[in-house]
């Protein structure tokens, strides 16, 4: 929505002013805020946005780590903030996906906002009770939250109030939101809110494949500022060379202890890094070997927000080597200086290498400077393919969830909540206004209040959705659409402080007494609701936990199969060498030649993009398809649905991004079964596979 903004003097004019200039034309105080947190002048990115923030435009601000996209948003916020006389209740709000990024950002502002007498304030599910209650008494006219928090604003007597004169709500790091159901989920939020206050929206966000598809989260008519400057990454792929010597002193095998010595020495080399991994497992398994080597600390969101505070501030203040983090410190959370990215394993996504890599050289001109330390023939191959989409600019497409009908019936009990008692109709139009349900037609939104109906969730009769008893619960046990698992708290008795928090399912088939977190090992005390524990120096189990896959998308798995193929033609002109040369990776990467050179001696067809092949031993089949996880996990769910109903009894598969293992199986059902799918039949099929899975658990309302 478009409004029309108040500016500070009239008759000045931002346009086509030098960005110093135009610095000297803010309200005075606010530059004397700004100049007492070091900033003298707006950067070009700041002064566009700057123009069409106040011009009363909802902008989607596109640009790279460091550009000061933040401040971009906020100081136009603060220059209408100081034209208003005595602002009431909240005037903006600030969104971001996790609760560290709200403490990070309170952190900050919190100076400028004090040296203007605006109040600014943080809002979360750790929030205190007496936090919660003063901001309710006097709401801060700034407001920093998550998705989730700011669904329940709205049922507040006192905060529903506030939220009445919001003028500005901007959405922090909105590319990690809009391809997962809580992006859907605030998209209905904001046209709730839509309903009560009048009010620009501002998305900030990395660098996108799809720019215009993005600014429809931010508004209809939402214009586009990508900042373009020239960001340099430098980013090599290598594969270590193994160590025995290492790895007879750290009890490891010699290809992990060569490649902790690269990371170490890379680490030793350059000074400040982030060593990024896929999943908190492999952040625990190196965290342990890697102590013994550098100083270093893990990062994780299973962690304390204790326990992650610590290692931030001992890592900005310079007392560690590098940080070993997941995509908890993919985002924008300042933690200082780093001069390296070390990425363990493929990152499996473009986009993900380059926010990784662009947290190193932090700021516009200056290289980011990154390792991709791969460790297997697939691995080498996927991280090549990944590096050159990265360089080039070929970022994955964000994959919108349309007419998600759990998080319509979540907002369906949401409004009923907001409002005791609504009309369908005007309910609908709500909903259909947020860009994700914009084909949703009344007779789907129909069929959903019946359903909640009858389940006894909402009141719904003659055209109108009211509140039960039981509304309220149950908006709040499903408000979160991250998948539910049940956690316990760990705690160290030697000192009393919580380290952080472990799946049940972990635990139930945890059958040892030690195991790996932050870095270090801890021995089991006892455990009820809560683990108690206490530090030890052995050896010990490291933890899993749940939903941390990260899917190898269709283009890249069909790109290494392109990759496969073309080195193995090579291979056969002109030699090994010249292969080798082609991959352009580092360190010992002979595997890829000598895995390419032993099917084409054995005569075997090289799978690639367009070549699939099955391979059958001891009743198991492989079919090796370059295809990536997603389209794989299909295929062979409907492979093990139909082995199933012709064998008569279950057929177990696994997937990989560039293979499907089935047991038992023989390779001629296998080809049969493959020759016979018809393409028409195949959205059929993959709904009934998907039923026979615990994926449903996640999904069914």
């Amino acid at each position: 929505m478009q409004v029309e903004a108040e500016r500070e003097t009239e008759g000045k004019s931002f346009n086509h002013l030098p960005a110093n200039i135009a610095f000297t034309m803010l309200n005075q105080r606010l530059r004397e805020a700004l100049s007492a947190a070091g900033i003298e002048e707006l950067t070009e990115l700041q002064l566009e946005a700057f123009r069409k923030i106040l011009s009363g435009k909802d902008v989607l601000i596109i640009a790279p780590t460091g550009s000061g996209k933040t401040e971009a948003a906020i100081i136009p916020i603060f220059e209408a903030m100081l034209k208003m006389e005595k602002p009431e209740g909240i005037v903006a709000i600030y969104i971001t996906p996790l609760r560290a990024l709200n403490r990070d950002m309170l952190r900050r502002i919190r100076g400028i906002a004090e040296f203007l007498g605006i109040r600014v304030d943080v809002r979360h599910g750790d929030t205190p009770d007496s936090q919660r209650a003063r901001q309710s008494r006097k709401p801060p006219h700034l407001l920093i939250t998550t998705p989730e928090t700011f669904q329940i604003l709205f049922l507040g007597k006192n905060l529903r109030k506030a939220l009445k004169n919001v003028r500005y709500v901007v959405v922090d790091e909105i590319h990690e939101l809009i391809d997962s159901e809580r992006g859907v989920q605030l998209s209905v939020a904001l046209e709730r809110l839509r309903e009560m206050a009048r009010f620009q929206t501002i998305g900030l966000s990395a660098t996108v494949s799809r720019p215009k598809l993005v600014s429809r989260f931010v508004g209809a008519d939402a214009e586009v500022l990508e900042w373009k400057a020239e960001k340099e990454y430098e980013i090599e792929v290598v594969k270590p060379e193994v160590d025995e010597k290492l790895a007879a002193k750290l009890g490891v095998d010699a290809e992990i202890a060569g490649e902790l010595k690269f990371i170490a020495d890379a680490v030793k080399e350059h000074g400040s890094a982030l060593i990024f991994v896929n999943t908190r497992q492999t952040a625990e398994a190196l965290g342990i070997k890697l102590k013994k080597l550098i100083d270093v600390e893990v990062h994780h969101g299973s962690l304390s927000r204790e326990t992650r505070v610590e290692a931030e501030e001992r890592f900005a203040k310079g007392e560690l080597d590098a940080l070993i983090c997941t995509s908890s410190m993919e985002l924008g959370i300042d933690i200082g200086h780093v001069n390296l990215v070390v990425q363990y394993n493929s990152p499996r996504q473009a986009v993900r290498l380059v926010q990784r890599v662009g947290r190193s050289g932090h700021g516009l001109g200056r290289v980011s400077k990154g390792y991709v330390v791969a460790s297997s023939f697939d691995d080498i191959l996927e991280s090549a393919v990944i590096v050159r989409r990265a360089k080039e600019g070929l970022l994955e497409d964000a994959e919108i969830h349309f007419k998600s009908f759990d998080v319509l019936a979540n907002q369906i009990c949401a409004l009923a909540l907001e409002y005791g008692r609504i009309d369908a109709e005007k309910a609908h139009r709500i909903v259909k206004r947020a860009f994700p349900y914009r084909n949703l037609t009344f007779e789907e939104f129909d069929e959903v209040c019946n359903f909640l109906a009858r389940i006894g969730k909402i009141f719904y009769d003659e055209g109108e959705i009211g509140a039960r008893r039981n509304t309220r619960r149950y908006f709040y046990e499903n408000i979160s659409m991250i998948p539910d698992e049940k956690h316990y708290r760990v705690v160290d008795v030697s000192s009393g402080k919580t380290i952080g928090s472990l799946d049940e399912s972990f635990l139930s088939t945890f059958s040892g007494e030690i195991f790996a977190m932050k870095g270090e090992l801890w021995r089991v005390l006892s455990v009820d609701e809560v683990v108690r524990v206490e530090p030890v120096s052995a050896e010990g189990e490291i933890p899993s936990w749940v939903g941390e896959e990260i899917p190898v998308p269709f283009e890249v798995a069909q790109e290494v199969g392109m990759l496969r193929n073309w080195l193995a033609g090579l291979i056969k002109a002109k030699g090994e060498k010249a292969a080798l040369k082609a991959l352009g990776a580092k360190g010992d990467v002979s595997v890829v030649v000598k895995t390419l050179r032993e099917q084409i001696e054995k005569g075997f067809s090289v799978p690639s993009d367009s070549h699939i092949t099955i391979e059958g031993s001891e009743n198991v089949v492989v079919v090796n398809a370059c295809f990536g996880h997603k389209v794989n996990e299909t295929l062979g769910r409907i492979l093990a649905l139909l082995l199933t109903a012709r064998r008569g009894s279950s057929v177990a598969v696994e997937i990989d991004p560039y293979r499907i293992k089935l047991s038992p199986a023989k390779p001629e059902e296998v080809e049969s079964i493959l020759k016979s799918i018809q393409p028409e039949a195949v959205e059929s099929l993959a709904e009934r596979a998907v039923f026979d899975t615990r994926l449903m658990q996640w999904k069914v309302v």
